[in-house]
Parts: C-alpha cells; sequence; structure tokens
C-alpha cells in the first residue's frame, strides 16, 4: 500500500490547495477509508474566507462515502472492503455531552475571543473532520471510534444518493425536527440552498400541510416544489414578511426554518413567527445577531428559537439511509457538478461564488 496520498488543506485566508501527505495510521478503534466520494460544504467555505477558524494545513472536508480500507484491532461487526459513510458529526459517546443527550456537542469548548476575529463562541469538538482533525477531501480518511460511526450503505444506492446523509440531509432533517412541526402545520423555510432543500423536504416528511419556501433564485425555488414546497416566494420580486403574513390570514407561521445565516433571513423569520411558535435556526452567523422587540414581543411572545448542530453517528446515518432507500426523497439531484479532488481548487470558485446553478460537487479521488 502506498504511504502517502492527495489531499485539500486549509493554507491561509482564501486559499486551499492540494498537496501530498502521510496516510494516517491505524489505531485499535479507528478505520481507514479510502475516499470514493465527498463534497463542499458551505461551512467549508467559511473556513476558506476565514470566518471559522482551523489550524494551517489541516485537510478540510467532512462528508465522506467510501469503502473500508483497514480496520482497527478492536472495530467489530465491519469487513475491509465495505462501502460505508460516517456522519459529519463523529462523536465517540462517551463524553458527557454524548451520555446528557447531545452527543454533537462532544467535549465543546470555547475559542477565546480575537483568535476567530469574533467575541468568542462554542466550537463543536463533535465535529472533528476538517475541523480538529484532518478530514475527507483527500484520497484517504481516518474514521475515529468507527465503532459507533461507520454506517454501511445498503445495497443499490450510489454514492451520490447517499452523499447529502453526513451532513446536508442530517443538518436540514434536524432542523425540521427541532421545529416542533405537526402535522397540518404551515412552515417557511428561508434559504434554498442544499440544506434549507432538505429543511422542506423533513418539513414535509414531519407532517406539514404547508410549506413556503423562500429565496432569491427561481431555480432553487423550482427545487424546492420537487423537495416538497406548496408555496414559493423570490424575496427579490415581493416583500416576503407581508406575503406570509397574508398568505396565514396574518395569524404567522407555526414554525420557520433559517438555513442561510444572515440577520436579514434570521429577523424575517423570527417576523412571521406565530406567538408560541418555534424558530429553528440552521445558518452558521459570522457576526453578531440583533433581535428586533417587537418581531420578539419584548420577550413575552412564548417563542422557541432552538440552534442546531448536524446530529452523526451510525444510527442517524442508517436512518437517513433508509429514507433514501424507500424512495420518499431523491437527494442525487442536488449533486449538480462534479470534479476530481486535483481540480478541487476550481470546485471552491464554483461553489462559493454560486455559479452555473451549482448546489452541491461531487469530488472524485
Amino acid at each position: 500500500m502506498a504511504t502517502m496520498m492527495k489531499a485539500a488543506v486549509f493554507v491561509e485566508k482564501n486559499r486551499i490547495e492540494v498537496v501530498d501527505k502521510p496516510i494516517p495510521d491505524v489505531g485499535p478503534n479507528d478505520a481507514l477509508i479510502r475516499i470514493t466520494t465527498t463534497t463542499i460544504c458551505g461551512t467549508d467555505v467559511h473556513i476558506l474566507k476565514g470566518e471559522y477558524p482551523v489550524a494551517q494545513g489541516l485537510t478540510i472536508g467532512h462528508e465522506p462515502v467510501g469503502v473500508i480500507e483497514k480496520l482497527g484491532s478492536a472495530v467489530q461487526g465491519y469487513t475491509e472492503g465495505q462501502r460505508v459513510i460516517a456522519g459529519a458529526i463523529c462523536p465517540n459517546f462517551n463524553s458527557y455531552a454524548a451520555q446528557d443527550g447531545a452527543p454533537s456537542q462532544d467535549g465543546s469548548y470555547l475559542i477565546p475571543q480575537g483568535l476567530c476575529g469574533c467575541h468568542g463562541f462554542k466550537a463543536t469538538a463533535g465535529w472533528r473532520f476538517g475541523n480538529l482533525i484532518d478530514g475527507t477531501q483527500a484520497e484517504y480518511v481516518l474514521v475515529p471510534d468507527a465503532q459507533a460511526n461507520l454506517a454501511p450503505i445498503p445495497d443499490g444506492l450510489t454514492d451520490e444518493q447517499v452523499l447529502m446523509c453526513p451532513d446536508i440531509m442530517s443538518t436540514g432533517f434536524k432542523g425540521a425536527e427541532n421545529a416542533n412541526i405537526r402535522i397540518g402545520d404551515t412552515v417557511v423555510v428561508f434559504a434554498q440552498g442544499p440544506i434549507g432543500l432538505c429543511a422542506t423536504a423533513g418539513a414535509r416528511l414531519l407532517g406539514a400541510s404547508t410549506i413556503i419556501a423562500v429565496d432569491g433564485n427561481d431555480h432553487r425555488l423550482g427545487i424546492a416544489k420537487k423537495m416538497g414546497a406548496d408555496l414559493t416566494l423570490n424575496f427579490k420580486h415581493c416583500d416576503v414578511v407581508d406575503e406570509i403574513m397574508k398568505i396565514t390570514g396574518g395569524r404567522g407561521v407555526d414554525s420557520s426554518i433559517e438555513a442561510l445565516g444572515t440577520q436579514t433571513t434570521f429577523e424575517s423569520a423570527l417576523r412571521v413567527l406565530k406567538p408560541g411558535g418555534t424558530l429553528s435556526s440552521l445558518g452558521v452567523y459570522s457576526s453578531d445577531l440583533t433581535i428586533p422587540l417587537g418581531a420578539f414581543a419584548a420577550g413575552l411572545g412564548d417563542h422557541r428559537i432552538v440552534t442546531a448542530l448536524c446530529p452523526g453517528g451510525k444510527e442517524r446515518m442508517r436512518r437517513l439511509m433508509n429514507v433514501v432507500a424507500s424512495g420518499r426523497i431523491d437527494l442525487g439531484l442536488m449533486v449538480t457538478h462534479q470534479f476530481k479532488l486535483d481540480d478541487i481548487v476550481a470546485a471552491y470558485e464554483l461553489f462559493a461564488n454560486q455559479r452555473d446553478g451549482v448546489l452541491k460537487v461531487a469530488i472524485k479521488p
């Protein structure tokens, strides 16, 4: 077996390069995965732009689809050569956070003010790939705590069909789950990027009867219809808040899901929410948020604002792949472009600038 591999690493702000790195050694609880397909996430773009701090030289990426190359001596129930995915979040399930019901927050800690150009925030150590350890935009990735995190891919499913499961699908569905959606609810999803589209699909699966998709891109709004949206609003053509209040007869929506991470979308999501409603926040914010007094009812509106980090672990991945295998959702249509790993810099340029109708890119080492 070769000893070196190609990997896309963070060099400095606005610079990611493909370099040669040693193939990782496999510890007793690890698994070495040969990557067959991975992708670029919006969070990777935040890393590229220097908005989220990672170490120089770290391999980026957190969405692995591949084949088990080598298993650690303590990992049981898997075989080398088996097709698997692992969640973007790969906790060990032994931490206080995991046993307290928040495994994604496994080992979270506070980044001091100034290190990231912000006021300090919790770094989620359950998110290890491309954050604390080398990630998946490489020929190989080492999966820690493999017994808890590897999920076999069902026969008949392609890489592209399961590529969204490690992060985008899990995150979007968590946004819908956190939104406290009940059968017959009216739900609005702000932003129809990959995560917003998955939130739209999740809201439909959970029983919402009226789903309003908001975006400024008509192509994405068309895809939102395929994912389960009943109504679409282009914010470039109307006052979204006014339109939603008209649609709901002035009552407001039962739940709003914010899937972009800006002050404007967060504030709009709060303004259209009924008293007692839930705002489910999925965006990664790069600056402080301001909560408007009126929309917040001065703190007296019985609102719930819930944030989320992508759930990981093999059971979460198994459930998501079951949904894909059932035919209830087809996320393969989100993969709009393919690139070789050697061309990943061009893929970042395309994805970061949202050119050519891109939704997700498949990176093939």
